[in-house]
């Protein structure tokens, strides 16, 4: 179980074969803080070594799915030339390396770091007015790390047009680009993410593990990959652009480079 025990960041319950883990920091709309994450990592952890769960399913408390880094810690933890969401690789290996399958269930937007989670995920069911965007550039920063599992997903020319403008799009285009399986009208994600579940309880425990293995065949690792695009986030994390836009994000104003 999670060390942090004096807060439930994160919550977990299990139903029927189905563990259900949901990001619970609503005051900081999910932001991946380290504790958060460190809860994330053993709820996993949890679920992977209970033979009763077949399926995970990643989803949230309140509005926001996750806003992404925790730029209060972040900025904090930075003067120590240390950048918390490192951990991030930590999670991101576990959910695109887990060996059950994970249907992450996004009923609210969703930010840089918590676009990772989604595409870690082996099936994902948004919901159409969710919106989403990879804010990183405008904070000075870059998506380095969730790369690893956001660009396997993505066509292209979406990526490149996402990534650098920095735009906001919604559900509908999430399902369109490859980001999420389904988009569905707010009332219907709690319907279809059930229907998922059963569809796989249907499958066979170790069948369905080489099915997954089967559909990373041909990657490289993600660890290694993942450990070298954390060395390249915190390069930008610690830059003067990027100190500088984090800074005019938490006084709400625009940062120095806007003409």
């Amino acid at each position: 179980m999670p060390d942090d025990t004096n807060d439930d960041l994160v919550t977990y319950a299990v139903d029927r074969g189905v563990a259900t883990v949901c990001l619970n920091s609503d005051a900081n709309r999910n932001a991946l803080s380290t504790p958060l994450m460190r809860q994330l990592l053993a709820h996993l952890e949890t679920a992977a070594g209970d033979d009763d769960v077949r399926v995970v399913v990643l989803g949230h408390t309140g509005r926001v799915f996750c806003s992404g880094a925790d730029l209060k810690e972040t900025a904090a933890a930075r003067e120590a030339g240390e950048v918390p969401a490192a951990m991030l690789t930590d999670v991101l290996a576990a959910l695109w390396e887990f060996e059950k399958p994970v249907i992450a269930r996004v009923s609210g937007p969703a930010r840089a770091g918590g676009i990772g989670l989604i595409a870690a995920a082996d099936i994902a069911v948004c919901a159409a007015e969710a919106t989403f965007a990879f804010t990183e550039v405008r904070l000075g920063v870059i998506p380095a790390v969730i790369s690893a599992t956001v660009l396997p997903r993505l066509r292209p020319r979406d990526a490149a047009e996402l990534y650098l403008t920095g735009t906001v799009f919604d559900g509908r285009r999430a399902e369109t680009i490859g980001l999420v399986t389904r988009a569905v009208p707010a009332v219907d994600v709690n319907i279809a993410v059930a229907g998922y579940a059963e569809d796989l309880l249907k499958g066979a425990p170790g069948a369905l593990a080489g099915a997954k293995r089967l559909l990373r065949r041909g990657e490289g690792g993600i660890r290694a990959e993942l450990d070298e695009l954390a060395k390249t986030s915190a390069h930008f994390f610690l830059s003067e652009e990027g100190r500088e836009g984090v800074a005019a994000f938490a006084e709400k104003r625009d940062p120095n480079w806007m003409p």
